[in-house]
């Protein structure tokens, strides 16, 4: 498949959408795309994702899991501690919980 870059020239070389959509064997809808996304950014180069990166991978939530399964008597405060203790998995209290309610675990 082509570069972005080869759009936006076959576009500048006063081709049609069409033309280049056959050309290039790609959707005219792609193209368009492009184009506009060039016209309004000045870049064909996708945006980081939105949003602050989760602090729990999926290891430390299966981990978290695991801890919560064998004896789930302990509190909050102490599975955090467990789990930095043993994996060296540095959460807070309150993301325990949350982890745990998300995977629809309470109580």
């Amino acid at each position: 498949m082509q570069t972005a870059s080869t759009n936006i020239c076959e576009r500048l070389c006063n081709k049609s959408i069409h033309d280049i959509s056959w050309l290039l064997n790609i959707p005219r809808s792609t193209v368009s795309g492009i184009i506009t996304k060039w016209k309004q950014l000045g870049t064909t180069a996708t945006q980081p994702p939105s949003g602050r990166p989760r602090h729990m991978t999926e290891r430390g939530q299966g981990m978290l899991k695991h801890t919560v399964r064998r004896s789930h008597q302990l509190s909050a405060e102490s599975i955090a501690k467990d789990l930095q203790t043993s994996c060296g998995l540095q959460i807070s209290t309150t993301t325990v919980c949350r982890e745990l309610h998300g995977m629809g675990l309470y109580g």
